[in-house]
Order: structure tokens, then sequence, then C-alpha cells
């Protein structure tokens, strides 16, 4: 025979009262308030506890007791033993309902001010917004606080917050609340000057005696200047005659980006997928792959004859429409919807790859970039795209202390 399923016995709009503590953390606090009101015949509503430098506040909301004197002095007088500031208060029901709209909304700075925090909050009053809650996600390698929002419509504060963030100087992210959160998601990367610090081409280039021509070149194309793929040709031609031995010392030169590999690694501890999409060359991309795992990548790739480039490019080139049509090809093949898919790149040509993606992030972008994606980093380290993600600091060192890992610096530029 099943058991009956236990139910709430007061109805939603019952009278309720609000119990705080404030005062100094310490061991069974939380214990010793519950065990107080146990005997006056309450239900727990909601209970809210944070610890801000050995500061503890703890909001317990209840069912109203019978005898509102009784209960009231027993609050005080657990408040006095505990040594804690303590309130009282009565009302109807529960929560307000979160209103429509809701957002997750994630400010960085290095470092955060109090009047950037200041705005940006002002800001999201002014649109609408309430802020339903405030979490730190991260103290190094920035400052990342997170904020919960509801009532205005997410596109509005989008836009809104990031002509603040832009004022203010720090980076702001909005991306709506749902489930789909909490779903595994495929994370899709450029590579150039993205997942690594600079341009490979240019690299290669150096070899070759004409680094400074192509650099232009490839700083022209990165605004959306020049066509990616005439551009792309018009740099490989002046390659003709390297040898590919050359290719070797250009990879074994290669930096990532700091944070890359804690960004990578955390994900894929939690089912997340990667994908490398280049507008660089098979040759470097492969290698790069195998040594970070990634599970899927396209680049494109220069033409060998006899040892030496040719100048050309073999096949079709991985351009910007390419680049999105690679996202939707790995989604299919990771057999996760386009919605879930993250992308992060940093120039023009990443840009329909950006827009088609589930959430879009220019990682220190060209400025027709930044405004175009849903979310813009200006910092330096990839890892806080975690914070983006939900996910804490303070979850990443953890984890990486259960197998012995740990960041050579707090950004984890090491390759």
């Amino acid at each position: 025979m099943n058991a009956p399923v236990p139910t709430p016995t007061a109805p939603l709009d019952a009278p309720t009262v609000s119990v705080t503590l404030l005062g100094r953390d310490h061991a069974g606090v939380t214990a010793r308030l519950f065990e107080v009101v146990a005997p006056y015949d309450v239900e727990v509503i909601d209970v809210e506890q944070i610890v801000l430098r050995g500061r503890l506040v703890l909001a317990v909301l209840l069912t109203e007791p019978a005898d509102r004197e009784a209960f009231e002095r027993s609050v005080a007088d657990v408040a006095s033993e505990l040594d804690m500031d303590h309130d009282v208060s009565y009302g109807q029901g529960d929560n307000r309902g979160r209103r429509r709209g809701r957002s997750h909304v994630t400010v960085l700075g290095a470092p955060l001010l109090p009047s950037q925090f200041s705005a940006v909050t002002a800001q999201i009053a002014a649109a609408g917004g309430n802020i339903d809650r405030i979490v730190r996600m991260a103290r190094y390698p920035v400052t990342a606080i997170d904020l919960d929002v509801s009532g205005a419509a997410p596109e509005a504060l989008r836009r809104a917050l990031a002509l603040e963030a832009a004022r203010q100087g720090v980076d702001v992210a909005v991306q709506p609340l749902g489930i789909h959160q909490h779903a595994q998601r495929l994370v899709v990367m450029d590579v150039d000057s993205t997942l690594i610090q600079g341009e490979v081409i240019e690299m290669i280039a150096a070899y070759a005696g004409c680094e400074k021509e192509v650099a232009e070149v490839t700083a022209a194309a990165m605004r959306g200047e020049l066509d990616f793929a005439d551009s792309l040709r018009e740099r490989v031609a002046l390659l003709e005659g390297v040898d590919v031995s050359v290719l070797g010392a250009v990879y074994e030169s290669i930096q990532l980006a700091p944070g890359a590999r804690t960004m990578i690694r955390t994900l894929k501890r939690l089912g997340y997928r990667f994908a490398l999409v280049s507008g660089g060359f098979t040759q470097i991309i492969d290698t790069l792959a195998a040594d970070l795992g990634i599970d899927y990548w396209a680049a494109n790739t220069l033409e060998v004859r006899d040892g030496r480039l040719t100048g050309r490019v073999a096949g079709p080139v991985i351009d910007r429409a390419g680049k999105a049509a690679a996202l939707r090809r790995f989604a299919e093949q990771a057999g996760i919807t386009v919605a879930n898919t993250v992308a992060i790149g940093d120039g023009a040509n990443d840009l329909d790859m950006l827009a088609e993606a589930g959430l879009g992030i220019a990682f220190n972008a060209k400025p027709a970039v930044r405004d175009a994606a849903d979310a813009s980093l200006s910092v330096p380290y990839l890892d806080a795209i975690v914070f983006l993600l939900g996910i804490t600091r303070e979850e990443i060192e953890a984890a990486d202390a259960e197998v012995a890992e740990t960041d050579p610096q707090p950004g984890d530029g090491a390759r």
C-alpha cells in the first residue's frame, strides 16, 4: 500500500511571520532558531541565509503562530542567547510571486567599483526590473556578481545594460532565466585571438618576412572592412614558399588565452562538449584540438607541395557563413539543440556564429561584434565565461582539489 503524499496544510494566502537574525556567524544558529520555533505548530515556507565576512543574515518565513506574544519572546530569547539582532514581522501569504520577464544578470569588473554597481542596478530599476536575489560568483580573476531579475523584458534589459556597461567600463551579461540553463551545452569557440593569444597566420608570416602586411589585412578583415575569404586568400598568397616545418615551430610558440584550460576542464566535467571553428588552419587546429580534448573542429587547410606552402588554401574557405554552418552541424552531431549552444568569438567573421548560438559571447572583441553579441567580456580571462554559466570560482577550485589540479595563476594561462 502506497503511503499518503504529504501536502502543506496552510493555504497559499495564510497569515505568515518573517523572522530575521543578524549577527556574528557561528555554528548552530540555524538549528537553534528552528528548535525554538518548532513547538509553535508552524510550517516552514521559505529560508534564506548568507554569510559575508563572518556576519550572518538568516531570514525565515513561517505560518503565523497562534500565540504571537509567546512566539516573539522565544525569538527574542534565542537572539539574546546567540548575541544577535532580530526582527519579527507579520504579513499575508508567501513571498510576492516573481513577475514576468525573468533574467539572469551577471556583472563583472576588475575591479568592480560601488559607482559602477550602482549605475547598473539603477538601470535595472529604470527598466522596470526588480532584483530578487544577488550572489557572488567569483572574487578573482575578476569580481563577478549574479543578480536574478524579474519584471523587465530580457531583450530590453540587455539593451539598456549594454549601454550602461560601456559607460561604466564593466561587463554585463543578460540571459533569460529558464530550465534550458540546466541543459547540457555545446561550446563553440573561435581560435585566433580568442582561445589563443594572437593570430596564427601572422606568426607564420613572421617567418616569411611579411608579418606587417598580413597583420594589416587581418585587422581590416576582423573589423568587417574586407570579405574574409578574399582577405584570407590574399594573406595566404604571401606565404608561398614557406617551409612546412615552420608550422611545428609556430604551434610550439602558441600561448592559450589565460583561463582557457580552466574553462575547458571545468565544463567538460559537467558534460559540456567543445568545438573549434576557425578561419585558421588544420595544420595547427588538429594538434590543438587533440591537446585540449576538443570534441569537434573545423578550419581551413594550407596547400603544401614538396614540403613548402604553395600560397593557396586547399578546399572551401571556412568564412563567416561557414562558421555558423559548422556550429549547426556540430550541434546536430552532439545531439544538442542550437538553443543550447554557446559561441565565443572576437571578429566580424564570428558574427553569424554568435547570432546563431543560444548564447553568443564577444570576447575582447571589435566594437561591431560587442554590439551584436548577447554578452561581452573585455577581461582577458577566458575562464570568466564559466561565471556566466552559473558556476562559481569556489566550485572550480573544489573540483580541481579533488583531482589534485591547481591553477599556476588566477587566470590559468599555462598551456
